[in-house]
């Protein structure tokens, strides 16, 4: 563990956040800017700079996990798509991003920035009961759906 790395503080249990999914290995937390309601991350608990950098174990485990959480968002959140997309430039521990796309533009690889003349703001954070009502929406919708597999 990086004792100054946000994301290893979260995978350990030193920092809150509000989670839908932890074991040894791996957490899932709403983002508290999210680029739309239930946008979650993936977040290995041990430190790994980059995607690139995770055991060929975690890297699956983190994908399994997104296909799972992503049909639990589909159907809570009503959209046909879930972006899935790794990152590192805010925070340099890996981890990996679920979105729900209300608009195929949430998330786009289609448009660049063509000048250097840009204004940024900052993402809103949800109050913390919605996050939390949130949160306990994907896990109850989770848990539907393991009902669900058992069954088939």
């Amino acid at each position: 563990m990086c004792i100054d790395c946000l994301f290893c503080r979260i995978g350990q249990g030193l920092v809150p956040a509000v989670e839908v999914f932890r074991n040894k290995r791996i957490v899932a937390f709403l983002d508290i800017s999210p680029i739309r309601e239930g946008h979650l991350q993936i977040v290995p608990c041990a430190h790994h700079d980059t995607f690139d950098d995770l055991p060929p174990n975690i890297a699956s485990e983190v994908l399994l996990l997104a296909q799972r959480l992503a049909k639990a968002q589909k159907a809570l959140f009503k959209v046909d798509r879930v972006g899935f997309l790794f990152t590192g430039g805010d925070i340099g521990h890996a981890h990996a991003h679920l979105v729900p796309l209300v608009a195929k533009t949430d998330i786009t690889s289609r448009r660049y920035i063509a000048n250097a003349e840009l204004t940024w703001k900052s993402l809103p954070t949800p109050e913390e009961g919605e996050m939390r009502r949130t949160a306990a929406a994907i896990r109850a919708m989770l848990i539907e759906q393991r009902g669900k597999l058992r069954r088939a």
